[in-house]
């Protein structure tokens, strides 16, 4: 069995997706009952489960009905719960998507034997999940077979505690600090390092080696700095996935719409113009609105999609261009570490040559004095002396 990488990024769920309320292009639907449902639940419903009672306990300490809070998620996202993300202004999310894969299509496509046994390390990772991390309340979570690889869709609600105010809250980093990863901007990412390592660990068991995620050739990211490089990007593919879905999703409706038979002698019954989905069709007043608002719905997902790929092609070319910055620095740090190993040897080279020039001056000095102290022990000092003064001054005459 090859190496095989991890991948784990935050994606921005869809409810209908994850749980196959359509079919979208990508999905093999004849594989669809193969999938594995691990959790499901509804979302507003979970919402009353973990904050209603906090709710009746904040709002019976209030003197003043307008600082009441009615039902805690629209008191958050101004709208009842749906099948999608919601973001409010604060940026608080209704809830988080945690995705993870093992491998690619290329090496661990469903139906492989390979892909059997990734399956089992995702199911046993996901029955860990919830265990491991007690302020993630997993509310939906599917693992899905009907695609080209095996990934997981884990849909969580995180829940923090405080001692003023709302007692409990979807708080994420609130959460992250309680399950002890810090409070300070890199708590998230520890937590995924962590998460990581235990998917690592899961599939080193079935025999399964992970290799570590390559940054350019011949050199290693480290899991932090893996994460940091390739988040934008899954971030935006899984993105570009919900928003295809949902477009496929109004499509699917549209041609619903298209298809309904309608009694022309209606009040208000309208024939509609040739649509951008090439079609024409006689509807209700009321369907022609709705009508109306998914063919709007279907253009401002088309250009979502296409920006939100133009920012992918552009956070890949980033990626690139990094990835040869770095190896440009590479280069010229060998080069500067082979001067500075010459420089140093150049170096060692001359503190020997003047210390053997030192040597033969300290023995020239010393011959010197030993061939003073002969002439002087022979009584010839002052031969020696008329001797030095006769040959310099016959130099000087010359």
């Amino acid at each position: 069995m090859s190496e095989k990488s991890i991948s784990m990024c935050e994606g921005k769920g869809s409810l209908s997706h994850n749980n196959r309320e359509f079919t979208a292009k990508n999905i093999d639907s004849s594989r669809t009952p193969n999938n594995i449902v691990f959790v499901q639940q509804e979302l507003g419903e979970v919402y009353h489960q973990l904050f209603d009672e906090a709710v009746e306990k904040y709002n019976a300490r209030q003197k003043r009905k307008d600082r009441k809070i009615g039902d805690y998620f629209e008191h958050l996202f101004n709208r009842p719960p749906g099948k999608s993300f919601i973001v409010n202004a604060n940026k608080q999310k209704c809830f988080y998507e945690h995705l993870v894969y093992i491998g690619t299509k290329h090496d661990t496509g469903v139906g492989t034997p390979d892909a059997e046994i990734t399956k089992e390390c995702l199911r046993e990772y996901m029955e860990g999940f919830q265990e491991r991390n007690p302020n993630f309340y997993v509310f939906n979570a599917v693992m899905h077979l009907d695609e080209s690889t095996p990934h997981l869709h884990i849909d969580y609600i995180p829940i923090g505690h405080f001692k003023n105010g709302l007692e409990v809250r979807n708080a994420k980093n609130k959460a992250l600090e309680e399950m002890n990863f810090g409070k300070d901007a890199k708590a998230n990412n520890r937590w995924r390092l962590a998460e990581w390592d235990i998917l690592k660990n899961i599939c080193n068991a079935h025999g399964i080696e992970i290799s570590e995620p390559k940054k350019s050739r011949g050199y290693s990211y480290t899991v932090e700095e893996y994460g940091e490089h390739q988040d934008k990007i899954n971030a935006l593919n899984a993105e570009i996935e919900r928003l295809t879905a949902e477009r496929d999703e109004t499509v699917a409706e549209f041609e619903k719409l298209s298809k309904k038979k309608v009694n022309i002698t209606e009040i208000e019954s309208i024939e509609a113009k040739e649509s951008m989905f090439g079609k024409k069709v006689t509807l209700t007043k009321e369907d022609y609105d709705k009508l109306s608002d998914t063919a709007k719905k279907y253009v401002a997902m088309e250009k979502n999609i296409k920006k939100l790929k133009k920012e992918r092609d552009a956070a890949v070319q980033e990626l690139g261009a990094m990835k040869q910055q770095f190896s440009a620095v590479s280069s010229e740090l060998s080069a500067y570490k082979k001067k500075e190993e010459d420089k140093r040897f150049f170096s060692r080279e001359k503190m020997n040559a003047e210390g053997q020039r030192m040597k033969r001056e300290e023995q020239l000095s010393r011959d010197l004095q030993k061939a003073r102290a002969f002439i002087s022990a022979c009584g010839l000092a002052d031969d020696f002396a008329r001797y030095k003064f006769n040959k310099t001054r016959n130099t000087e005459l010359e």
